[in-house]
């Protein structure tokens, strides 16, 4: 079950040009396009005459001509012509959704036109502000978006799945942890005071090799599929705790899961940083020691998910580091009941206005 009355990101906008293509999320197929005025166009993926995806077509202008039989359409949905015939059947028309773009990303709405309200995109505002450097990229994940949320609510995974970039064990042994309910969602803080360096933070030369720091993961979730983690770590003592954090490494990881289907998920992250913004060699570090952490992770959910699906969906034992993970599966599950429970309500009130 999915929430579709939210947004959820289709694609990186430099991805999105004049050629058709086709993305499969939450179940469904969405054509995506760049209009001649650069707005992008995004269409349920079919034909309405005979249903063949409308992605192995062609533009013309800045309509969509089928390859079967040439019916175009416009980036409403509404076809606007019909070679055979000169009068176009009222009932040609496929789903357009709505779209904006921001942050670099394309975003969608997959619910109710009228409910879709561009002020409630997420903030991921530091993939393009101009105080940060900022890299990202895109991983196919085979599992599910759910998982990817449970395992960056609980980084107490870092030492053991992650020993060669940001992992040390006291992550998991020392965290002090704290769970509290944001305006948006759920807020997960650990902080670990006085550990060595992780590999990723020691290589960028802002941390001490030869004494202890203090680490800090602050990890907000926002339903339905969206992480802003901010981490980092300076010498210990300097008063991180108390939000002196300047002078060592700060990194805000930002992490947008939108499903595939129920076992796979396009997986669009990002890091910004507030030092070295104007180094290229900094960013390409950076870029490549996120996207190997990430890997990490991916090895594992995908195990993960083999083996949820081959013991048919057994319970899990929770622990305490849970916690933030359990809090926000539950925030989820209770606003998509609450949009089904609302939908089924409308459909028999429209039956009964019906008969």
């Amino acid at each position: 079950m999915y929430m579709y009355n939210s947004w959820y990101v289709a694609a990186w906008s430099r991805d999105i040009d004049r050629s058709l293509s086709a993305h499969t999320l939450l179940g469904q197929s969405i054509l995506l396009y760049r209009k001649s005025n650069g707005e992008v166009a995004a269409l349920e993926n079919r034909c309405a005459h005979r249903h063949v995806p409308l992605s192995a077509g062609f533009i013309s202008g800045d309509d969509v001509e089928c390859a079967y039989h040439g019916l175009r359409y416009n980036s409403d949905g509404i076809c606007t012509r019909v070679p055979s015939q000169e009068r176009v059947p009222g009932k040609a028309r496929v789903r357009a959704y709505p779209i904006v773009e921001r942050y670099g990303w394309v975003w969608i709405w997959m619910g109710a036109v009228e409910e879709a309200d561009a002020s409630k995109v997420p903030d991921f505002s530091r993939l393009s502000d101009k105080g940060f450097a900022s890299t990202g990229g895109t991983k196919l994940v085979r599992a599910n978006y759910e998982l990817i949320t449970d395992n960056l609510m609980d980084l107490s995974h870092v030492g053991f799945v992650h020993r060669e970039t940001i992992g040390t064990t006291e992550m998991g042994e020392k965290g002090v942890i704290k769970v509290d309910r944001s305006e948006q969602g759920v807020r997960v803080t650990r902080w670990v005071i006085d550990v060595p360096a992780p590999p990723t933070h020691a290589k960028t030369g802002l941390v001490p090799t030869d004494k202890g720091v203090d680490r800090w993961q602050i990890i907000d979730f926002e339903p339905p599929c969206y992480v802003n983690i901010y981490v980092g770590s300076v010498e210990t003592g300097t008063g991180a705790p108390q939000g002196h954090r300047q002078g060592g490494v700060g990194l805000w990881i930002m992490n947008a899961m939108t499903p595939i289907d129920e076992h796979t998920t396009h997986y669009f992250w990002g890091v910004g940083r507030d030092f070295n913004v104007d180094s290229e060699q900094a960013t390409a570090f950076i870029h490549d020691e996120i996207s190997r952490t990430f890997d990490e992770d991916l090895a594992i959910l995908e195990l993960q998910q083999k083996a949820i699906v081959q013991f048919n969906h057994p319970a899990s034992v929770d622990i305490l580091a849970d916690a933030g993970g359990v809090q926000s599966r539950r925030l989820l599950r209770g606003l998509i009941e609450n949009e089904h429970a609302t939908e089924s309500d409308s459909r028999i009130q429209q039956a009964e206005l019906a008969n």
